[in-house]
């Protein structure tokens, strides 16, 4: 069972960036496709990007396209969200989420697996 750790929130002004991590403790995390949701106060949790398992295909949510990325690195283990041009509407936790799959592409916080505890980003106006 993989376990994943997310770090690099905090408070930033808006049109700022900050690059979040979800690093995961087991080699066989190159197998798994990695996503990242967000769930802000009194809100539900929220598909906002996803990559597959080699890193060659991303998929994003409509409201960040432009201006968030999502990478990886399977030799250090770790998926990364860099976001630009952030928004207050950006604030919420920021949790990364993994699935042993081919597919990458779902949407829905059922359809993966594993979680990490979330990062927090604030985006001041």
């Amino acid at each position: 069972q993989v376990q994943l750790v997310e770090s690099g929130g905090g408070l930033v002004q808006a049109g700022g960036s900050l690059r979040l991590s979800c690093a995961a403790s087991d080699r066989t995390f190159s197998n798994y496709a990695v996503g990242w949701f967000r769930q802000a106060p009194g809100k539900e949790r929220e598909f906002v990007a996803a990559i597959n398992f080699g890193g060659g295909s991303q998929y994003y949510v409509d409201s960040v396209k432009g201006r968030f990325t999502i990478s990886r690195d399977n030799a250090k283990y770790t998926v990364y969200l860099q976001m630009n041009s952030l928004k207050p509407e950006d604030t919420a936790v920021y949790y990364c989420a993994a699935r042993d799959s081919v597919s990458y592409y779902y949407t829905s916080t059922a359809s993966w697996d594993y979680w990490g505890q979330g990062t927090r980003v604030t985006v001041s106006s």
